[in-house]
Parts: structure tokens; C-alpha cells; sequence
């Protein structure tokens, strides 16, 4: 049975890779802070809000020690992340960089961290994809929040899988940059004024001319990557839009 963790499953890439991957037969573990409306029995939902970060770990210590003994593979799919804040450095409020951090950064680490401890006995496959993004490879004016935590994480998997990659079955890391792509945080996006995000207009174009990916186009291109042998012979931080 491969068993595959998502976060962020109720919403954009997060819920269209639950969706995908039931279908192909896959026993599938959504984490997110919301509750979820699919009902399937192959599906799980776990109730969780990333930004406690003190209630991480215990969360999937749990959840793996459920499945750990029957998974054929095993895979973990850091998606959940958070947009906001949005705005210059010195008007953005701190909680909210705090919380940034926490989602996009520190929250992912202490997943991929205890993963690679519970199923490090365990001779099968095991992934750890980081659903990353353009923004930790460069810099944006009014998202310096997001693009630090986006560029730990890239940073963060280079050093992990490192530290895999001696081992006789370590876990196989990717961080990969999905592109533009028709979601809520898009959204949310659009709603910045230009003195929060001076490319705004730019954004509100791409929605208007078309140019956004869709969620659904996206997660069946990140699944077909996960499930080919490029996954284990490409960068450790890599581009969806370059495969």
C-alpha cells in the first residue's frame, strides 16, 4: 500500500493532489487547519494548524505509527503555505512574519525531521517533496516574508539530503517551484494594494489574460514527476516548468 501525506489538502495544488492521488489507489493522509468535505476510504484528514508548531511532530508520530508497518512506500508532500504578510518589511506586522515563518519554513522542517526518524528502519521508498516556489530563488518587493521561508526550505532540503544521500536507504528530497498557478493565495495576491506589492498590476494581468496554471493541471504534473525515475535523478531543487 503507498501511503502519501499531504499538507494543505483542502485548497488549490494541496486538494488536487488528494483528489489525484486516490485515484490512482494511493491511501492518502490530508493535514490541514480546516475541515475537508471528501469522503473516500482511502482518504484521512487530520485536523492540524501548521503555525503551532509545537503540536508537529506528535501529530505525525502519530499518524505514521498507524500506517508505518503496512506502507509499501512512503511519501510526504510539504504543500501548505502562506502568502501573507504582504507588504514592506518595516509596516508588515511581526506576528504575522512569525506565523509566515512558521507555516512555510519551520513547520515543513519539523515534518520532513521526523519522517526521516520514524521511517528510517523501514527498507521501501520514501520521498519528501517540497512544494517550494520562485520566490525563495528571487527576490520580490513586499513578500520578503515569503521569500525567506520559501528559500530556507530550499536550502533546508539541499543540507537533508545531503545527510540521505549516505545513507543505504535514505529519504529521496526534492524541492521543487510549481509556477504560477489559479489558486486562493493568488487571490490574495490580487488583493494587495501597490504600496504592499508593487507588482500587483502584473499579477492581476496574469489572471486576466490567462496565463495561470491550473491547480489541477499542476498536481498531475507534480504526481507524473513524483512517480518517474526523474524524481531520483533530478536537482534536489529543481522547477516543474523545466522537467
Amino acid at each position: 500500500m503507498d501511503v502519501v501525506i499531504v499538507t494543505g489538502s483542502t485548497s488549490g495544488i494541496g486538494q488536487e493532489l488528494v483528489k489525484q492521488l486516490i485515484d490512482k489507489d494511493k491511501k492518502v493522509f490530508g493535514i490541514a487547519r480546516g475541515e475537508s468535505k471528501l469522503e473516500h476510504p482511502n482518504y484521512h484528514h487530520v485536523l492540524l494548524d501548521l503555525a503551532a508548531t509545537e503540536k508537529v511532530a506528535e501529530t505525525l508520530e502519530e499518524l505514521l505509527n498507524n500506517v508505518i508497518e503496512e506502507a509499501t512506500s512512503l511519501t510526504l508532500i510539504n504543500n501548505a503555505g502562506t502568502i501573507e504578510p504582504i507588504g514592506t518589511a518595516g509596516e508588515i506586522d511581526s506576528n504575522l512574519v512569525a506565523k509566515s515563518i512558521a507555516v512555510n519554513l519551520t513547520a515543513p522542517m519539523i515534518l520532513t525531521g521526523t519522517f526521516i526518524r520514524m521511517t528510517e528502519q523501514r527498507e521501501i521508498p520514501k520521498k519528501v517533496m517540497q512544494i517550494s516556489s520562485g520566490a525563495g530563488r528571487n527576490g520580490y518587493e513586499g513578500w520578503s516574508s515569503y521569500c525567506a521561508g520559501k528559500a530556507g526550505l530550499d536550502r533546508f532540503t539541499e543540507a537533508v539530503q545531503l545527510e540521505e544521500s549516505r545513507k543505504t536507504n535514505g529519504v529521496k528530497l526534492v524541492s521543487i517551484a510549481p509556477g504560477i498557478i489559479d489558486t486562493n493565495m493568488q487571490g490574495k495576491i490580487r488583493e494587495a494594494s501597490e504600496s504592499e506589492f508593487a507588482l500587483v498590476n502584473k499579477f492581476k494581468e496574469y489572471k486576466m489574460s490567462g496565463q495561470l496554471s491550473s491547480a489541477e493541471e499542476v498536481a498531475s504534473k507534480l504526481i507524473g514527476f513524483l512517480e518517474s525515475d526523474q524524481y531520483y535523478t533530478s536537482e534536489v531543487v529543481t522547477d516543474l516548468r523545466q522537467l
